[in-house]
């Protein structure tokens, strides 16, 4: 399903861009390009799961690059490489999808619903506007760095949540499931951009947040005006990328989507608290900021819920217990066949092996 997804969403944005006559771009070109910057978090995200393994024991440092060889053969064979990779490439090609689709947005949509957000805004906050509650409960300090920091968290955590899934032994089931529905939300999520385009309340009314310190959100605020004016003045000419978008808020969905899976899969109640915690300050981060209306976090909720659903149903994960007696094949041990005819081990496997 996730190849499907990257598959579908790549061919819209080529029939977007050659409508446009304007080339895809790589949106996250500035770290180099994609040949180069693929296969390093390849490379790192093995790195990260062998040689912890390899430097334990070892004796000297000489032995140290053989032991990594002999532990990345026996923790990654090709059988349990390959799923990795094709998850990866998958989500690489549905999220470079979803930012140029995002890119081409007001070209393609340039009438904005902003004056109907912010009314519904008013309406479903009393009457006053949410941020300026936010802002009058939280102040305009300390909470403004905090949340400031929480809501740029996000450009980390989606690639070292991604790797930490594709890497974890033993649980291909839960990353195919997480993948598959992270891209589901880039998706779905440009799918909204295009049905209320719009660029959220502090491009529509600023001045409900010039009270709030200078922040690392504030400069990427800024940074991503200038880049959509010029995408506007000179769409040609310009190698900068919009990203403004409102309608739905992809923070939410895809941070719901971490926490619901992490809930459904995971025994660390620190980890899921941990999750939960993040997903609830990002919430409120994005109304603080004026990234996003409250229909907007509420549409990303509907996302993310939808796309761990669809994303179960696509992977197998509702099958019930009979699926999960089967052999995965990116797990060194197999467990086949119907209870009935009790588990079949791998001859090397002792009997007391789960």
């Amino acid at each position: 399903m996730a190849v499907a997804v990257a598959l579908a969403t790549g061919t819209v944005a080529v029939v977007c861009a050659v409508y446009l006559g304007l080339p895809l771009r790589d949106p996250d070109g500035f770290l180099g390009p994609t040949y180069i910057r693929l296969p390093l978090l390849v490379t790192l995200m093995l790195a990260a799961d062998v040689a912890p393994r390899a430097l334990m024991g070892v004796r000297s440092v000489r032995a140290v690059p053989r032991q990594m060889l002999l532990v990345a053969r026996e923790r990654w064979p090709w059988r349990r490489l390959r799923p990795a990779l094709i998850g990866l490439a998958a989500f690489y090609g549905t999220y470079v999808s979803y930012r140029n689709l995002k890119h081409f947005l007001p070209l393609l949509r340039p009438d904005l619903v902003d004056d109907e957000l912010l009314q519904l805004d008013r309406w479903m906050a009393g009457g006053v506007a949410p941020a300026q509650v936010v802002h009058d409960v939280l102040g305009t300090g300390a909470a403004a760095h905090v949340l400031s920091w929480v809501y740029l968290a996000f450009l980390m955590f989606v690639p070292a949540s991604l790797a930490l899934a594709l890497v974890s032994r033993g649980r291909s089931r839960e990353a195919s499931w997480y993948v598959t529905a992270l891209c589901l939300n880039w998706s779905l999520g440009t799918a909204s951009y295009y049905v209320l385009p719009s660029r959220g309340p502090v491009y529509a009314q600023p001045e409900l947040f010039w009270s709030l310190p200078e922040t690392g959100t504030s400069q990427l605020q800024n940074s991503l005006l200038i880049s959509r004016w010029l995408v506007l003045t000179d769409p040609q000419g310009t190698e900068r990328i919009q990203s403004i978008a409102a309608f739905a808020s992809l923070h939410v969905s895809i941070i719901f989507t971490a926490a619901l899976i992490a809930q459904l899969t995971l025994r660390s109640i620190a980890v899921r608290a941990l999750l939960w915690a993040f997903f609830a300050l990002t919430v409120t981060a994005t109304i603080y900021f004026g990234w996003h209306y409250i229909v907007d976090d509420i549409a990303g909720l509907a996302i993310g819920g939808g796309a761990v659903l669809l994303a179960g149903w696509g992977t197998g994960q509702f099958q019930g217990p009979e699926a999960s007696r089967r052999e995965d094949p990116t797990d060194g041990r197999a467990w086949i066949g119907p209870p009935a005819e009790g588990p079949r081990r791998h001859p090397q496997e002792s009997p007391s092996a789960p």
